[in-house]
């Protein structure tokens, strides 16, 4: 179960770089001006074990001229009823202000743990600084420095005490039914997700169990028809549409955040009439990040200007070359108004999962890649040669994941692993669902 940290307050607090110092990247775009980060950012954490979600948002603004504001505002408040842990930054060096007063009110509202993240304490002077917000009535402050890192441990040791445990599924283990797949319904606004799932489920709904929902609001509605069997991950945001009126893209995307993470296998739509946008390459990154098995639909195709077989070769090569390095997954042109190949998406999704949990005997696999290797051996790095001795496919694993075991790992640069992911792929069917592959030294 993924679990979510939503990072907000006032803007210029360093909410960005605490993003970048938490994600160990440079996503987000920092600087000096307030107000810059006015789009979601979306990354990982990998902290004592476990992994978590992190959203960052943009700064919280009241009465300002700024016509981003209004957005902005929706951002944090969608960020505070969907996380599990909320970091309230703050920045030590300027002390309370009447926007940290304002954030600070709705988030004693809030049911949901809350970290005060005091910012900015560049040097032991400001860690005095500090007290003084305990005025906000949100416990203990966290001082830290998101440009040097200091203090990040401890409160990621903090967030990890305050976290959900990872690994409970009490709230599911009596109602779902363990090894039946969920396929997620993900996409941008508009792309015919409700309607496909109304294709799915809206005919014979005694066939269909609503099961109830996790507290996180996803929804598992049990599908075992025409000779399926899954879950279907839903979200609230895509049924209860009195509900959606905040930021529609905003809200597509931390709620695509949940769905993804609770499914086994991802079914992509994509307006045909639209072609591939932003937002696409953004949810993909998102399956991507979570090494979820991938189906992408082409929906809206009855009523796309142009249906022939080029047309069809024409969309399929630019959507791989979005979506590149990672090709290999199933295509299906659809229509969920009238029931156009439907079925054959669900065929690919099982098809997928099924992969997703696909073994090699390591006997084969040897002998397969022995030869893959002997005809195009790793560079030499040096004057010293590379020298992979055995392979093996790693049991219980989330995805398919192989290990290589070899003399010099850290010379197996990413061509020659993705050589070696591209030979495993046309030796045996791993369709649609990423691959892992280690180099360790033998």
């Amino acid at each position: 179960m993924g679990k979510l940290i939503a990072i907000v307050g006032r803007p210029n607090v360093g909410k960005s770089t605490l993003f970048n110092r938490l994600t160990q990247s440079r996503t987000a775009i920092v600087d000096d001006t307030a107000g810059t980060t006015r789009d979601r950012q979306y990354g990982k954490v990998d902290w004592a074990g476990k992994e978590y979600s992190i959203v960052d948002t943009g700064g919280w603004v009241v009465n300002s001229d700024d016509i981003f504001e209004e957005e902005i505002n929706k951002q944090v408040s969608i960020a505070i009823e969907e996380a599990d842990v909320i970091l309230f930054v703050v920045d030590v060096t300027n002390g309370v202000t009447d926007l940290d007063d304002h954030v600070a009110a709705i988030l004693r509202r809030s049911t949901k743990p809350v970290i005060l993240v005091t910012n900015k304490a560049d040097n032991s002077q400001l860690l005095y600084n500090a007290a003084e917000f305990y005025s906000l009535g949100l416990g203990d402050p966290y001082s830290i420095s998101s440009m040097t890192g200091f203090g990040t441990g401890d409160l990621l040791d903090k967030i990890a005490e305050m976290m959900p445990d990872a690994d409970d599924d009490s709230s599911l283990s009596d109602e779902i039914v363990p090894n039946v797949p969920r396929f997620a319904i993900v996409g941008r606004p508009n792309s015919g997700k409700s309607s496909i799932i109304n294709a799915f489920i809206g005919e014979d709904r005694n066939i269909v169990t609503n099961i109830a929902g996790t507290t996180r609001d996803s929804i598992y509605t049990r599908y075992n028809k025409f000779g399926f069997d899954f879950y279907l991950v839903d979200t609230a945001g895509i049924r209860k549409k009195g509900k959606v009126n905040e930021d529609i893209e905003y809200y597509s995307v931390i709620r695509s955040i949940r769905a993804i993470e609770n499914s086994d296998v991802c079914i992509l739509m994509i307006d045909a009439t639209r072609g591939i946008e932003a937002q696409d390459a953004n949810i993909f990154s998102l399956i991507s990040k979570n090494k979820k098995g991938l189906v992408v639909c082409v929906n809206k195709w009855d009523i796309a200007a142009d249906k022939s077989e080029r047309a069809i070769k024409h969309f399929e090569e630019a959507i791989r070359s979005r979506f590149a390095p990672f090709t290999d997954f199933p295509i299906v042109f659809t229509s969920a108004i009238t029931k156009q190949r439907i079925h054959r998406a669900l065929e690919e999704a099982q098809k997928v999962y099924e992969n997703r949990h696909r073994t090699v005997p390591t006997s084969k696999l040897n002998t397969v890649m022995q030869e893959a290797i002997a005809a195009y051996p790793p560079p030499a790095n040096k004057g010293k040669y590379v020298k992979i001795k055995y392979i093996t496919m790693l049991k219980d694993a989330r995805i398919p994941s192989f290990v290589f075991f070899c003399n010099l790992p850290q010379w197996v640069k990413e061509p020659y692993r993705r050589y070696l992911e591209n030979k495993i792929r046309e030796n045996w069917e791993f369709h649609g669902t990423p691959i892992n592959i280690f180099m360790r030294e033998k």
